[in-house]
């Protein structure tokens, strides 16, 4: 640049009347602020811009010309932040719906006077200042509290549920029974299926008034399928157990002919399979087919003196009925039919005796009505009253044992928040027979299902049965029998169970005035080591006390075995 060039310049800025203001370099170098400018928020020129629409000197003018609009407003720092690339997932869903994380997106209702939530930052927002957390005192504390997550061990962002842009993963419920069976599906049927094996000792498996002892083992397997449908249901449950001894009684005691087999070793099965219809919401069809294979308990009355074994009985029967439900009315009515058959006898000499004259049929029918007070507590009525038709007109005493029979009861079933549950009952059931030699067989009828949860740990269980069975002692019409069983189950740790169990019974023989008493006490020792594999032993002493003379006995057994369930 020559000097001419120079001094121009220098006369232009000397007749220059307006100053020129110096700038200032500010932390965003892409937008200087002059030295000595007012915000545009806190300039007077802003609030007549505002107001008017133009600028201070020229109300005419539009605010974009002043050259102090929101443009001018310094835009904030982006110095020392890391940028933010694309959008938050599901960002362009629509208000309703599902979006691609399969959440709900739906505009929340808000009451009245309600505070809204802010919407989420999106990228590239600043992040929220927030205060500094106070000490009880009232001032600011100037350290930083320790973190929520110190001396824990860390989680994996997938198992917190804290990955960006996924739904948070939802806590697991807690297993009730960590030790209990699965099972598999099959189609769609639940399978549980089970089996135990024990061996053990038993001080008198005959029940003889001497006692002989003999070793033992014990199969018992379990079948369970529960069907899986939106409507109808059906269960099948299967259990049964066979006991072998080890060495035969002596077919003589005390000179006289042993009243137990040489052989007691005996089966028992019991299963049930129950259907459900489902015709309309408050119409189903029911129905049950059973199937009962057992023998006499040691020690009855009915044993023959002199048998090889235990003659075997098998019942099978079936109900089928309707429930009806009137809002909380509900109306059962269901008709019965059993079939018992026992096999014939096996004597010690190598004969045969039959037992054609206990094979009966059993028709029946039964009625309920129910009526749901609270959600927890539903009353009923129940009657029934069936025919039994035996085989044989006469037994081998020369008796006619047809009878007609049945039972009333009322109760309830109830549920208080699942801590007591069950149902109880009391009534009463008679029977009366074709024989005129045979008197009328009645008494009270008690039954219940009890259980109640005292602790998570500790389960305490009532049950009570009542029923009239037949015999073939002579003179006597039936037996009586009642059942009263109290279990307690405590679990020490989840893997270790103990159960303690009693029974008291009654059986009252009608005709002769024999009446006898049982008493049973168990405890069991249950260690868990997997779902599938249990190691279970078993201490249990089963007392007979009856007002016939040579009838009385007890027994100690001690059983040590292992569960394999499924």
């Amino acid at each position: 640049m020559t000097f001419r060039a120079l001094l121009a310049c220098l006369a232009l800025i000397a007749l220059n009347k307006s100053e020129v203001a110096a700038q200032t370099v500010t932390p965003d170098l892409f937008r200087p602020v002059r030295d000595g400018f007012m915000p545009l928020q806190d300039s007077p020129l802003r609030k007549v811009n505002d107001k008017t629409g133009g600028n201070a000197t020229d109300p005419t003018a539009p605010a974009d010309d002043a050259g102090l609009n929101d443009k001018d407003t310094p835009a904030p720092s982006r110095i020392g932040k890391i940028p933010t690339y694309g959008l938050p997932a599901a960002s362009g869903a629509a208000d309703s719906g599902f979006d691609s994380l399969n959440r709900t997106r739906k505009k929340p209702k808000f009451y009245p006077g309600q505070a809204k939530p802010k919407p989420p930052a999106g990228p590239g927002s600043p992040a929220p200042v927030t205060a500094a957390p106070a000490n009880p005192n009232g001032r600011v504390r100037l350290s930083i509290p320790p973190s929520e997550t110190a001396n824990k061990t860390p989680l994996p962002p997938s198992m917190a549920g804290t990955v960006v842009g996924q739904p948070p993963r939802k806590r697991l419920k807690i297993d009730d029974d960590p030790f209990g069976a699965v099972g598999d599906y099959v189609g769609s049927f639940l399978v549980k299926s089970a089996v135990e094996l024990r061996g053990g000792y038993e001080t008198n498996p005959g029940r003889l008034p001497q006692p002989v002892g003999a070793p033992f083992w014990v199969v018992a397997p379990e079948f369970l399928a529960v069907s899986d449908w939106e409507r109808h249901a059906l269960v099948a449950d299967l259990r049964g157990s066979f006991t072998g001894y080890g060495n035969s009684l002596p077919p003589i005691v005390d000179g006289a002919i042993s009243p137990a087999p040489t052989n007691v070793s005996r089966p028992d099965f019991n299963g049930h399979i129950d259907g459900r219809l489902d015709v309309t919401e408050d119409t189903r069809i029911t129905s049950e087919v059973r199937l009962r294979v057992a023998t006499d308990n040691p020690g009855s009355p009915n044993i023959q003196a002199g048998l090889a074994s235990y003659p075997v009985y098998t019942t099978l029967g079936g109900t089928f009925g309707v429930d009806q439900n009137f809002n909380r009315l509900q109306l059962s009515a269901g008709g019965t039919i059993d079939r018992t058959v026992y096999q014939d006898s096996t004597l010690t000499d190598g004969t045969t005796s039959t037992n054609d004259d206990r094979n009966f049929n059993q028709y029946g029918g039964v009625g309920r009505v129910s009526y749901e007070l609270t959600p927890g507590v539903k009353p009923f009525a129940e009657i029934e009253g069936d025919t039994r038709v035996h085989d044989l007109q006469f037994d081998r005493s020369g008796y006619q044992r047809n009878s007609d029979g049945g039972y009333a009861k009322a109760g309830t079933s109830f549920e208080f928040s699942r801590l007591l549950t069950g149902e109880i009952s009391v009534g009463f059931a008679e029977r009366s027979y074709v024989d005129p030699r045979l008197d009328r067989l009645q008494g009270l009828l008690t039954a219940a299902s009890l259980t109640w949860t005292a602790t998570p740990l500790t389960t305490a269980k009532f049950y009570s049965t009542t029923s009239i069975d037949e015999t073939i002692v002579p003179g006597v019409s039936g037996v009586l029998t009642h059942l009263y069983t109290v279990e307690v189950d405590h679990d020490f740790r989840r893997w270790l169970t103990a159960i303690g169990k009693f029974t008291y019974g009654t059986l009252d023989y009608q005709g002769d005035g024999r009446s006898d008493k049982t008493y049973s006490i168990e405890g069991d020792l249950i260690y868990k080591l997997t779902r599938n594999f249990w190691i279970k032993g078993t201490l249990r002493r089963d007392i007979l006390d009856s007002n016939f003379v040579g009838s009385s006995s007890a027994s100690t057994v001690v059983m040590l075995g292992v569960r394999l369930q499924n």
